[in-house]
């Protein structure tokens, strides 16, 4: 069974027994599978302490679902999961227009051009000062470039172009990813660089996600850093980030 044969026949509609079931039979098989493990953290962690207790109401409008509002507030419309489960709903398939449902954190309605201001001002206004950690540009914890870095990144660029422009999408996000690690301000007026610099974008923001989830922060708030590098108003990233740090600094508390 395909993980989206789970999604949509278990998941979707509430089947959150099975869909675990499924989920843990497919991880015997499959055990590194990242989207299998995104999913079932999903289910099994507590929405709260994923998503935080800091909420906003959100009147449900027409044509509105989980998916759409998870993709809009989240960033990612697979975290529908957790976002029903943080709402109480038992199945994610149902959902009234006019319904009110909490939506974790406060919406921010402009983010600025540097990560640093973005996250300094993303915060719970029952959380106390955020520690000078959470108010580090993103881009301090990037590896300095080194002078022969940039020249071998566009190559990398160029071949990752060449792989999306022939269909292989995740190679072509997987080289670019080497690419930026050798250059993260490696940039393109290319319409097809920009659309796949999108996709390594969200590829790489659900990966910080499920290092979240399994609370492995440090490793989680890196790769946000290099995601606000690449695109600093990437909202999902500026305002995880920040919950991670809060989080990080909760734990060392204790």
């Amino acid at each position: 069974m395909s993980i989206s044969t789970i999604v949509h026949r278990d998941l979707q509609n509430g089947r959150y027994a099975d869909g675990e079931t499924a989920l843990r039979r497919y991880l015997q098989e499959h055990p590194k599978d990242r989207a299998a493990q995104f999913f079932l953290r999903q289910l099994t962690e507590n929405p709260k302490h994923v998503l935080g207790a800091t909420y906003s109401p959100h009147v449900v409008q027409p044509g509105e679902s989980y998916s759409t509002l998870a993709a809009k507030y989240l960033g990612d419309p697979n975290l529908f999961v957790v976002l029903a489960r943080y709402n109480d709903s038992t199945n994610p398939s149902l959902i009234r227009v006019g319904s009110t449902l909490r939506i974790p954190g406060s919406r921010v309605d402009s983010v600025d051009t540097t990560a640093t201001a973005s996250a300094a001002n993303v915060r719970d206004d029952s959380a106390a000062p955020q520690p000078a950690s959470a108010e580090v540009a993103p881009h301090d914890d990037v590896p300095a470039v080194s002078p022969a870095s940039p020249q071998r990144a566009r190559q990398l660029g160029d071949e990752s172009l060449a792989l999306y422009r022939q269909g292989h999408h995740e190679k072509a996000v997987a080289m670019l990813d080497q690419a930026f690690a050798l250059d993260p301000q490696l940039k393109s007026s290319d319409p097809d660089f920009v659309a796949l610099s999108r996709e390594w974008v969200a590829n790489s923001h659900q990966q910080a996600m499920v290092l979240y989830l399994d609370q492995h922060l440090d490793q989680a708030i890196a790769l946000w850093n290099r995601i606000l590098v690449v695109d600093p108003s990437y909202e999902p990233a500026v305002v995880y980030r920040t919950r991670a740090l809060e989080l990080k600094q909760r734990l060392q508390q204790y």
